[in-house]
């Protein structure tokens, strides 16, 4: 996976649709978290899941509340598809991301709920 391809296909969406685009990836990181690899991880796997979903909830906030203070598009998705250390934690958000690359679709939305 190309991180700076994700980086610019994430930053040419428009701000409902990166948010949308991060309360699918939250669905994803949850189900793919539900799968047990049988490794005897599941505890690390579910703090991991919990920690990531709760930062992409968050920034899915600020982008819905259009706060300046976000952080920039190229270091969230760096902070998601980065190299992990846990290849177990990559896998997760690898998997996850791909699935809703692969079935988000864009919307020309132009209302916003802080819209004029």
């Amino acid at each position: 996976m190309n991180i700076q391809s994700e980086i610019e296909f994430f930053s040419d969406l428009a701000l409902i649709d990166k948010a949308r685009f991060m309360s699918r990836l939250i669905g994803e990181v949850v189900e793919e978290a539900k799968v047990g690899g049988g490794d005897g991880q599941d505890l690390s796997r579910l703090r991991f899941s919990q920690e990531i979903i709760q930062r992409i909830a968050r920034f899915a906030y600020q982008i819905l509340s259009e706060d300046a203070a976000r952080p920039a598009d190229d270091v969230v998705i760096r902070m998601l598809l980065g190299a992990r250390a846990d290849k177990n934690a990559e896998r997760i958000m690898r998997n996850a991301y791909r699935r809703v690359v692969a079935n988000f679709e864009s919307f020309d939305t132009t209302v916003l709920l802080n819209g004029p």
